[in-house]
């Protein structure tokens, strides 16, 4: 079984969807310290004088887990669908999951960062991509050891025998330790994805998901691993 392990992020680009297709195990690592300043809290959207970033409000304490940070108020989500409304929405597809994200940013408060993100990339992996990836909560498992020894028992425990990392990793990577556990060792090189028809040239590719479907709508998966055949 091939599993990634990755903490969850808010509106991630299309690489984090790609790693999500390549396994059949995702298990979101949200038990570890919280970095501010980092894709747990932001991402990026295309506006009409460039890349916008959306940030959520969430303080800079750096002594908690993941899965502990709170959002203390909500106004921040009705400006979030404000600018994506307004540079999105004459965008070919948006009218197609314009009332799935504005129930997400109106309709609902939403207490703690890790539900929040987790709950949008499970819907958008599996409703919008089609995604059958399993996914699972590092929480679930009772993980023992720090860093990489922590990595290889939530993989044993999850029942995995291979592990695909992101390429960032193969500078404190260990290979030998995942030999020595008998786990297989691969890491998942994001490629120059195609370009796609998108509001506001230049062509931005380093931008949330949310500019792939509502530029392509059904065909975003095409342009996240169909294209190669």
């Amino acid at each position: 079984m091939r599993a990634a392990i990755v903490q969850s992020s808010y509106i991630p680009w299309k690489g984090y969807f790609d790693l999500i297709h390549a396994v059949d195990t995702f298990i979101f690592f949200d038990d570890v310290q919280f970095t501010t300043r980092d894709w747990r809290t932001r991402n990026r959207i295309k506006a009409a004088n460039g890349p916008q970033w959306l940030t959520i409000p969430v303080g800079n304490r750096t002594d908690q887990l993941i899965h502990e940070v709170e959002i203390k108020e909500a106004s921040w989500q009705r400006k979030h669908w404000a600018s994506i409304r307004h540079n999105y929405g004459k965008a070919p597809f948006f009218k197609d999951y314009e009332a799935f994200f504005a129930g997400v940013y109106l309709e609902h408060k939403w207490p703690s960062l890790s539900e929040f993100n987790q709950y949008l990339v499970r819907h958008i992996a599996t409703e919008f991509l089609g995604i059958t990836t399993e996914f699972r909560d590092s929480r679930e498992f009772q993980a023992t050891g720090k860093r990489q020894d922590r990595l290889i028992s939530l993989l044993q425990l999850a029942g995995a025998s291979h592990y695909v990392s992101g390429p960032s990793a193969r500078s404190y990577i260990d290979p030998k330790q995942f030999e020595a556990a008998d786990i297989e060792l691969s890491y998942h090189d994001y490629p120059e994805y195609p370009a796609y028809p998108q509001l506001y040239p230049p062509f931005e590719p380093a931008v949330s998901i949310l500019d792939l479907l509502f530029n392509t709508g059904p065909q975003a998966r095409h342009f996240i691993w169909g294209w190669r055949g």
